[in-house]
């Protein structure tokens, strides 16, 4: 079986993959192989937002398509949820098409919305409000299920949160390239005289540290029997 496994960030990756064989691609995507017990895991990241998926998930299939596809990473808070963890999700909304897609996840319901931008404290609050039941906000798994669908492959999908819905976090839409990666040294030139951001900011790197081990070892679960029922019972490896 080859199973694809799409993040948007190498660090979302990094505790995963620190042993997998690594693949030059080209853009900047990033791609690794893992073989064991005559599977196949390809994990690939290449951006944030939908065309970042598309090149990602491309890139997963160059050698062959895909038997399942799992979406991974760091998502925004959207309802009480303990950050750094890691949760398996069942229903996905795209909040710009209005279209609805069903993760395999057993019988657990945790809703997450997939936006264009990186949500802010403001649009948390507007998305819980209108996406009644969601918990969590990415830019990337509406993308991924709707690639999966067209495909007729499931898809799941482990998501942790990095940052709380209360979270005071500088707007990073403006330092997102065209291809949907962080641009680092602005942003930290930006950061560096914005002295009230700093905490935040380091809050949400402890974070997503936490988050990025918990999504390894959900998938590490996963990769046992690659069987979603069977992590309702682990909910959070």
């Amino acid at each position: 079986m080859r199973v694809g496994i799409i993040a948007a960030l190498p660090g979302e990756l990094k505790p995963l993959v620190h042993d997998w064989e690594a693949i030059a691609c080209a853009d900047g995507t990033r791609k690794w192989i893992h073989r064991a017990e005559g599977d196949v895991w390809i994990a690939v990241c290449s951006g944030m937002g939908g065309a970042a998926v598309r090149r990602a998930f491309e890139e997963a299939e160059a050698d062959g398509a895909l038997d399942m596809v799992v979406s991974v990473g760091w998502a925004g808070e959207l309802m009480a949820l303990r950050p750094g963890r890691a949760w398996v999700i069942s229903t996905i909304f795209d909040a710009e098409t209005g279209e609805m897609f069903r993760a395999s996840a057993g019988m657990r319901v945790l809703r997450l919305v997939t936006t264009a931008r990186v949500a802010d404290k403001a649009e948390k609050k507007r998305l819980g409000e209108k996406f009644k039941g969601a918990v969590m906000v990415d830019m990337e798994a509406a993308h991924v299920a709707r690639m999966a669908r067209l495909r007729g492959i499931p898809m799941g999908c482990f998501k942790a949160v990095s940052d709380d819905v209360s979270a005071n976090l500088p707007d990073i839409n403006g330092f997102i390239s065209p291809l949907g990666r962080l641009r680092m040294l602005p942003f930290l030139l930006y950061l560096a005289v914005r002295p009230w951001f700093w905490w935040p900011v380091a809050q949400l790197g402890r974070n997503s540290a936490k988050a990025a081990e918990a999504i390894c070892k959900l998938i590490l679960e996963f990769m046992k029997e690659k069987n979603f029922d069977r992590l309702e019972r682990t909910e959070n490896a």
